[in-house]
């Protein structure tokens, strides 16, 4: 599967890349919602990977602009355990489901595979 990590801590990007390139096909990163819009117009990978808080636009704001553009998109958030009421915002903006950080390899993966078994 192709794959578009989001995320404006690099340390997450690197630890989240790890993971999935084992299985699959990273086709790029970006550090805010702006340039996961853009990157996602470019590479229309078959999930975003998209972290809540950013800087310039958030994984919200971008969630919502993918599947706007792409109603068929998959969107997967990256959260902190603390950030309950903004997973409900990014489930009406359109994302399929979540992980949480600190990244555990078994929970990405299972997440991909559920998503993949739609």
């Amino acid at each position: 599967m192709d794959v578009l990590i989001t995320d404006d801590s690099g340390f997450m990007r690197d630890l989240l890349r790890e993971i999935l390139e084992e299985e699959h096909n990273v086709v790029g990163e970006a550090e805010n919602g702006v340039e996961a819009v853009e990157l996602y117009q470019e590479k229309d990978p078959d999930i975003v990977f998209m972290d809540i808080v950013m800087p310039i636009k958030d994984g919200i704001e971008a969630t919502g602009e993918i599947t706007d553009m792409d109603p068929s998109a998959t969107v997967v958030m990256c959260t902190s355990v603390e950030q309950a009421e903004q997973m409900k915002e990014s489930i009406k903006a359109g994302a399929e489901g979540y992980i949480t950080k600190p990244f555990q390899k078994e929970s990405v993966l299972e997440e991909i595979n559920s998503i993949a078994a739609e």
